[in-house]
């Protein structure tokens, strides 16, 4: 009988809207007919990310392709692994002889190195080995220290005392995510000049092993020899690289902290969502917001991704039959008054 090879597994982390579901989409339309099992782990109450992926192109039809994604919904994947992740990987573990790659994209609030770890279970390491952590970074929010709860806030103290450097969990979150690293991706490189990206560059360097790559991007787009075939073997090693959560309980992880509602709208302006969207994120400590709206006139539906005050958007597909043209949006943040902000958008949108 022949043994099968151990199935390589690549896992895109980073933080909040640094674009990892953008990679991953033209990491899957690079695939050539590689057959790829996907796995997104989705902070939030809507798994809108896994229907970007749904819609990628991996050679199948579309009835195929549904069979291919596993979404985790429910939240923090290295406090769910035990009860979702184990299943997923159980079934794909029996699958292997039909599959080339996994691709797991963790949330942007989860932290990796308990999921490599978690490559360490025996019903797992025979069969699989993580060929590489890529961790993507969201270039200009580094540049501008967006990765915090309150950025400017944390940046002046920081700058009279640097003790204060990691008194921000989304700061000791970012340095986790680069910790577990075996690939960094400075992502929307193109969005900085030259001396600013060197200054990203420089910072994130610093947190890093000298053996790990750096590559600058553009919406993700990276060649697949880039990206898969590192052979890392992450999950060898990964108890040697220290991070800020290493003594904490699952119930204690800073990620905790966070809040993840959604709001219902009906179709609204385009213009007008925008601009409700951003006078919310001046009031509020909204980290990111990101959903689908019915734009009045509109065959498709607009996706809507926000990250502090930059908004991205496009039409993404055509509304289906069967679907109500209605506007639904996740916020993510600390501490938030979910009735407040609900209300300040729909008095806006009247």
């Amino acid at each position: 009988m022949k043994t099968l090879a151990k199935l390589p597994v690549t896992i895109v982390t980073g933080f909040l809207g640094a674009g990892k579901t953008t990679l991953l989409r033209h990491l899957l339309e690079q695939a050539a007919g590689r057959r790829i099992a996907v796995i997104v782990n989705e902070f939030g109450e809507l798994g809108i990310d896994g229907e970007i992926l749904k819609q990628c192109a991996i050679g199948c039809s579309e009835e195929e392709a549904v069979g291919r994604v596993f979404e985790l919904a429910n939240g923090c994947l290295c406090c769910t692994v035990q009860e979702e992740f184990f299943p997923v990987m159980r079934e794909l573990v029996a699958r292997r002889g039909e599959l080339d790659q996994i691709l797991i994209e963790t949330s942007g609030l989860a932290l990796p190195k308990p999921l490599v770890q978690a490559f360490q279970w025996p019903e797992i390491r025979n069969a699989c080995t993580v060929d590489a952590v890529i961790t993507v970074v969201d270039s200009p929010a580094v540049a501008a220290g967006t990765f915090a709860a309150h950025p400017e806030q944390v940046d002046a103290q920081r700058q009279q005392d640097p003790n204060l450097d990691h008194e921000s969990p989304l700061h000791e979150l970012f340095e986790d995510q680069l910790a577990s690293a075996d690939l960094v991706v400075l992502n929307k490189a193109d969005l900085l000049d030259a001396a600013v990206l060197a200054g990203v560059r420089a910072q994130v360097a610093d947190e890093l092993p000298a053996a790990v790559k750096i590559v600058e991007a553009s919406a993700g787009r990276l060649p697949l020899s880039v990206l898969l075939g590192l052979n890392a073997e992450a999950e060898l090693h990964i108890d040697g690289r220290p991070t800020h959560h290493d003594h904490e309980g699952h119930e204690d992880h800073d990620h905790d902290e966070f809040d993840s509602f959604h709001v219902d709208l009906p179709e609204v302006e385009e213009r007008a969502l925008l601009d409700a969207l951003a006078a919310l994120v001046e009031r509020h400590a909204v980290l990111r917001i990101k959903g689908f709206a019915a734009i009045p006139g509109k065959p498709m539906r607009l996706l809507i991704q926000g990250v502090g005050k930059r908004f991205d958007k496009h039409f993404d597909r055509p509304w289906l039959a069967s679907e109500s043209r209605t506007t639904r949006l996740v916020l993510i943040g600390q501490e938030l008054d979910q009735a407040a902000i609900a209300n300040q958008l729909r008095t806006a949108l009247a």
